[in-house]
């Protein structure tokens, strides 16, 4: 069983910067590894939306075009961990940041429904 487990999220003001850590445990059910992660966040009253993806590899990332050089996606192997570093925060990036995990291809997708596994989420709030 696969075990997905944010930290990191709190309060900043607009501007500042968060580091959210998802760390990541167990195998697939077939005994597999995790080919790649993603971070979403959901806002009240919103979908689900596609923050940023990377590859078990790390080779290859994508970002959901509202984050776009301004938060960068990395993983830590040797950890089990996979990263989000997020710089130049705004109001409207507060919502619930969840980590997901998957298998079976070699980037990770955008939709959330290609991701079975997910942690608990956690809250970034950025006031103006």
């Amino acid at each position: 069983q696969v075990v997905l487990v944010e930290s990191g999220g709190g309060v900043v003001q607009a501007g500042n910067s968060l580091r959210l850590s998802c760390t990541t445990s167990g195998r697939t059910f077939n005994g597999g590894d995790i080919d790649f992660n993603a971070w979403f966040r959901q806002a009240p009253g919103n979908e689900r939306e596609f923050v940023a993806g990377i590859s078990r590899t790390g080779e290859v990332v994508y970002y959901g075009d509202s984050v776009q050089g301004r938060f960068t996606i990395s993983r830590e192997n040797a950890n089990n961990v996979v990263y989000l570093q997020m710089d130049s925060l705004k109001p409207e990036d507060t919502a619930v940041y969840y980590c997901g995990a998957g298998h079976g291809l070699w980037y990770a997708p955008r939709s959330e429904h290609q991701y079975p596994f997910w942690g608990q989420g956690t809250q970034v709030t950025v006031s103006s």
